[in-house]
């Protein structure tokens, strides 16, 4: 735990999940930068109606507090990490007025912050849903690091909010400027988009914070070729669902099984029960829960876990998140059940997986992905 020093106040601040020897800030330069940037231009008052989007551990929902803000992430961890850092600092969480990313806020805002994402697609999504709630005095001030602001970032602020400039820069991060012209009329949003899922007739539809909406990753297509069907499988679970596609394809080789549907992202799960629904309607159910990893999902419930697991969450890179959903699947497991893995060949997966439940074997491999299969 570290402490955040702003104009705003100090804060005890920590990422999530919380793990011993972290190593990462729960903040960024970015966040300092619009916090400072607040003070300078004097913007809070107690009337001040404030809306942020996209704060990745409650920085800015922390330090603006008082002001009772509206804050929308697309991240069930990020939801989990504000509520842990408002509890750290004493807090009341219904200070904070929290959403996903599918969810509508009510009226119009003073001030928004907008931490920049790394998806221009989840970018355009969101200023098209921001819309409504702006007005020609509503203040809109994003941040980013430099590395992650384009051409591409400030087209979007011009094309949907209005005439942009952008700050110096100060230490790697750089402030946005647009300002609100609500006589702009945007074309309609792009979001959810779709594809016909090769070799088969499933229309497959992707909110914007979906990693490949436009078409089939490589990786997946790899999965989806060597998914297992049998009998023995009655509750399968595909966790890190992203739009479904590998439990869909699970469920339509397994026609008796349960299918559970689990993901950090709430479009995730959207796009997921999106795609259930659209290729079985009301003849298959499935349970559909934004989650961190299978957290909620009953212990020794599972015959076959599916998982794609991603390598980074938010700006940081690495295994933990795959090693907590091996960790997790052992325990959701029924005796005997399986969890099938694929990923790249360079992560060692085969490793951690024969540590953890004594077996691993290689079902499929390419140049560039392994698919492992380990029983409990």
């Amino acid at each position: 735990m570290e402490i955040l020093s702003v104009p705003q106040g100090q804060f005890q601040l920590s990422r999530f999940p919380r793990r011993k020897q972290e190593k990462l800030r729960a903040w960024d330069a970015a966040d300092e930068y619009l916090l400072q940037q607040v003070a300078d231009e004097h913007l809070l008052n107690d009337d001040c109606r404030i809306l942020v989007l996209n704060d990745q551990f409650g920085s800015l929902a922390v330090a603006l507090n008082q002001y009772a803000p509206t804050v929308i992430s697309d991240s069930w961890l990020a939801h989990a990490g504000i509520q842990a850092n408002l509890n750290d600092n004493n807090i009341p969480t219904d200070q904070i007025n929290l959403l996903d990313s599918l969810s509508a806020p009510e009226d119009q805002f003073d001030l928004v912050l907008i931490k920049v994402p790394k998806s221009l697609a989840m970018l355009e999504d969101q200023l098209h849903r921001l819309r409504p709630h702006l007005k020609d005095s509503t203040r809109v001030i994003a941040g980013g690091m430099v590395k992650g602001i384009h051409t591409s970032t400030l087209k979007f602020f011009e094309k949907l909010i209005g005439e942009t400039h952008t700050s110096l820069a100060r230490k790697k991060a750089r402030l946005i400027f647009p300002q609100v012209n609500c006589t702009i009329t945007p074309a309609a949003s792009p979001y959810p988009s779709s594809y016909i899922l090769e070799n088969s007739a499933h229309r497959i539809y992707n909110h914007a914070g979906v990693f490949s909406r436009d078409s089939l990753d490589i990786g997946t297509r790899f999965f989806l070729s060597h998914l297992p069907t049998d009998d023995r499988y009655q509750q399968i679970v595909d966790l890190g669902c992203g739009n479904g596609v590998v439990g869909l394809i699970a469920a339509e080789r397994n026609p008796e099984a349960e299918l559970t549907f689990v993901d950090e992202s709430f479009m995730a799960v959207a796009s997921a029960k999106l795609n259930f629904e659209t290729a079985f309607s009301d003849t298959r159910t499935a349970h559909f829960s934004t989650t961190d990893c299978l957290q909620g999902v009953p212990r020794n419930s599972a015959d076959l876990v599916l998982n794609n697991p991603p390598f980074h969450q938010q700006t940081a890179v690495g295994t933990h998140i795959a090693n907590q959903m091996f960790r997790e699947a052992r325990t959701v497991l029924r005796d005997g059940g399986e969890l099938w893995v694929i990923g790249n060949r360079h992560l060692g997966y085969h490793i951690t997986l024969k540590k953890l439940f004594g077996n691993c074997e290689t079902v499929a491999s390419n140049k560039k992905f392994v698919i492992l299969r380990t029983r409990k």
